[in-house]
């Protein structure tokens, strides 16, 4: 094997990805971390701490190889670290960085993992895989392109964020600040307006219960902004689903995490979905409106006075009482109408900026499949 791969332009000819890349440096563990210095250490979910000395001297790409997220590459800067839960991939001479990145990222290497178990990807088994290979002229020609791509999904994803913005203004304009304990507005307890329920027990599911395509359970990791994602491989048969039918999420209900990511929540908004063992079911009686409760609970203060009285010492956990003895301000229903007919407005712009990014993202995936696919 050679350091330096030969180039080829046709699409038949084929390489294995380790002959694009080596193994770097990603031996540190997160207590390692000394943030005594300038040099950044990144993670699965970014960007960790600092320390004073660094492992990888040349830019590379960074693979998140166990755990929730397992199979996603990263750029990482030269100079720079990562977590033991990360694989660094060196580029050898001749290949650039982002493509290689681009090349990973179109193997989808995190694909094909069942969510009951703790995945796991090593280089020494997908770095044989066989990719294909362009010139240095026609890596910077790819490269380019993706990079176009994703300046427009950012300024894309800039949009959603200011439109987050102008709805918490506007919460904050109408009501102030939900917990406020200063303020002069009346307060209720969260299990007066809601009934509150925890999720299953986790003897409640086994190993052989979860299939694929079946009912989804619905856990914190599935809850993103005020949305719910669904693992399409974390999910339930029709009888499972049945029988624990106390679990239910109907439409109306906020799904709240209550374990590890405390504090997302979202609205259901459909049949057939399963509350997991890490999240609880709010589900609002009369006189209260599930978007208006949903924005109380994610709120900065509210999340903040969870995470406070949480229970647990290795893993903080939320049961039914804590949060049912949690203060809130509770509005007129006319006024809650009034601020969900102005998230319903700001909603229709944030659908124009969803469908951008969705076409963004399929032509990215068409190019990927184009430059390096069968």
């Amino acid at each position: 094997m050679t350091d330096k791969p030969q180039f080829v332009e046709e699409r038949g000819q084929k390489v294995k990805l380790n002959n694009l890349c080596s193994r770097g440096k990603s031996s540190l563990r997160q207590k390692d971390v000394s943030n005594d210095g300038p040099y950044a250490v990144y993670g699965a979910s970014g960007l960790v701490g600092t320390m004073a000395s660094f492992q990888n001297t040349v830019p590379y790409v960074a693979v998140v190889k166990d755990g929730a997220g397992v199979g996603r590459a990263s750029a990482c800067e030269a100079n720079t670290s990562v977590l033991g839960t990360m694989q660094a991939l060196i580029p050898r001479e001749g290949i650039d960085r982002d493509y290689l990145l681009h090349l990973v990222r179109s193997l989808h290497l995190g694909d094909g993992f069942s969510g009951s178990t703790i995945p796991h990807i090593y280089f020494k088994d997908y770095g044989k895989l066989p990719v294909r290979l362009h010139s240095p002229a026609e890596q910077k020609r790819i490269v380019d392109i993706f990079a176009s791509i994703e300046r427009q999904i950012k300024v894309s994803k800039q949009q959603l964020d200011q439109l987050d913005s102008l709805v918490k203004s506007r919460f904050v304009e109408m009501f102030g600040d939900p917990c406020d304990a200063n303020g002069n507005k009346a307060k209720v307890k969260v299990a007066s307006i809601c009934e509150l329920r925890i999720g299953p027990f986790g003897s409640a599911l086994h190993k052989n219960d979860y299939i694929s395509g079946g009912h989804p359970l619905i856990n914190p990791s599935h809850i993103i902004g005020s949305s719910i994602i669904p693992d399409a491989d974390l999910t339930v048969s029709d009888d499972k689903y049945k029988s624990l039918e106390a679990y239910h999420l109907l439409p109306g209900d906020i799904v709240l995490g209550r374990r590890g990511e405390i504090g997302r929540c979202a609205v259901v908004q459909d049949k057939g979905f399963l509350c997991g063992t890490g999240s609880m079911v709010l589900r609002p009686r009369a006189g209260v409106r599930s978007e208006y409760l949903q924005r109380v609970v994610s709120f900065p203060s509210f999340r903040q006075a969870l995470e406070r009285n949480a229970v647990g010492v290795t893993m903080k956990n939320l049961n039914a009482k804590i949060v049912g003895a949690a203060d809130m301000c509770l509005p007129s229903i006319n006024q809650q109408d009034d601020f969900i007919s102005f998230t319903k407005q700001v909603d229709k712009s944030r659908f124009v900026a969803q469908q951008q990014i969705g076409k963004l993202q399929m032509l990215y995936d068409s190019l990927a499949q184009e430059y390096f696919g069968d």
